[in-house]
């Protein structure tokens, strides 16, 4: 594995890091304000004040690897620089970098027809517009997504959807034009996993409804703008399939793995701003005579968090250059492993910095609450722990169940015992 990157990607990430200090730092403490003060419904001015200086610097839609829309960087590239925007939430949107409208990108890039990408995917890539991905449903486990009881159905010319959706990312945001609604076409179908389509669901068509939004940890907007949405009788043009007809799940794997990598990859900035901020804390604050920083349990943390972010974040880089080298699906192991370490990890070290904080840590004033929720959510998003725990255990299961594998796992499962007076000891004196 070689994880040098090119003197362009450098060039990048300096440029980013030079944005990010000029414009995005300072501006943090106004977009919480406003957040607060609009809530989820509206648009926080600061964002689109922001937007046009990061086109203009021209760090802007760097998400899409090999790409005729793109920077046409490869996953391994892009690491550096979305671990860069994912020091702030304010960030990743700013630079068009944002969920869920990357996921939704790359789907209309990868599967969407000529029509579809220059109604929605043109206008998403300018950063004219946003958009939602309905998957999760409230009435079942939608960690198995052949559970989703949501249906389209074909009517001559025309799709009729219904379903009651949540989590919806972005719903409720005004700017917010196109959703990518997943239900099943085809309930009857033996294979479970044919049964799921996507279709493209323009957000003012009769019959959807933005509910409400759904705060996370009491954050609303910030981590998510997570919504309630209902869909009763909308009805769609035929075009608006994506892929064809039963070909949903296809294009869930598609999207999900470079969600899942990206949601990693800005995980590990948002620790390391974290354990800086925790640093920083630690050598002002004293205690008992001693500075923070100097009581062996808070080096011990500031030891461990370090430790635990190089250990993510040369995972993550390994699960991008397998996804550039031998593609998503022979990577599948490697981006299940990182969508539990990341997670568990950020949420490990921002709790270890709100202890560091101490009652401060708890309120919102250094970022550190929603910084928390936003890691405990994605330990759900893109599929829960559990879930990818169990596709990890099975692949590791399957490499000795392989023919020609199974005789070497016999041979190696230890070494075996020697009976007593086998080894260089005397055999005991006594009989059991």
């Amino acid at each position: 594995m070689e994880f040098q990157h090119a003197p362009a990607v450098h060039d990048l990430r300096a440029r980013i890091e030079a944005f990010m200090a000029e414009h995005i730092y300072p501006n943090e403490a106004r977009y919480y304000a406003e957040t607060a003060e609009l809530g989820p419904w509206k648009v926080q001015p600061v964002v689109e004040e922001l937007k046009p200086k990061a086109k203009a610097a021209g760090l802007w839609n760097l998400f899409l690897p090999e790409s005729e829309y793109g920077a046409g960087l490869s996953n391994l590239d892009y690491a550096p620089l979305c671990e860069v925007m994912g020091r702030s939430p304010l960030a990743p949107e700013v630079f068009n970098c944002a969920a869920p409208d990357t996921g939704n990108m790359e789907v209309l890039v990868r599967y969407g027809t000529d029509e579809q990408k220059k109604r929605w995917l043109e206008p998403l890539l300018a950063g004219e517009i946003r958009s939602s991905f309905a998957m999760t449903e409230p009435a079942v486990a939608s960690s198995d997504a052949t559970n989703i009881e949501s249906s389209i159905r074909r009517d001559g010319d025309e799709y009729v959807i219904n379903g009651r959706k949540w989590y919806t990312t972005g719903a409720t945001d005004p700017r917010c034009k196109i959703v990518i609604f997943m239900g099943k076409s085809d309930p009857d179908n033996p294979d479970r996993h044919k049964q799921q389509s996507m279709i493209l669901v323009p957000k003012d068509t009769p019959g959807v409804t933005v509910i409400r939004p759904i705060p996370v940890f009491g954050f609303y907007a910030v981590p998510d703008r997570a919504s309630e949405v209902d869909f009763t009788d909308v009805r769609v043009p035929a075009s608006n399939m994506l892929l064809g007809e039963g070909r949903g799940f296809e294009i869930a794997q598609g999207r999900l793995g470079p969600g899942r990598i990206h949601h990693c990859m800005r995980l590990i900035g948002l620790a390391e701003r974290t354990l800086e901020k925790m640093c920083r804390r630690a050598e002002q604050r004293v205690t008992f005579g001693t500075p923070v920083s100097q009581q062996t349990v808070t080096l011990e943390r500031i030891a461990e968090a370090r430790i635990m972010i190089e250990q993510s974040r040369l995972l993550t880089l390994k699960a991008a250059w397998m996804m550039d080298t031998v593609g998503n699906k022979e990577a599948r192991a490697e981006i299940a492993m990182i969508k539990v370490a990341v997670p568990n990890m950020a949420c490990q070290v921002i709790d270890w910095a709100i202890q560091a904080f101490g009652g401060a840590g708890t309120s919102n004033d250094y970022g550190l609450a929603s910084a928390y929720a936003t890691a405990r959510l994605l330990r759900l998003a893109d599929g829960p722990d559990e879930v990818h725990r169990n596709q990890i255990g099975r692949l590791e299961l399957r490499k000795y169940r392989e023919p020609g594998n199974i005789d070497r796992g016999a041979r190696d499962v230890g070494p075996r015992l020697a009976e007593p007076g086998e080894g260089p000891w005397p055999a005991p004196d006594f009989q059991p």
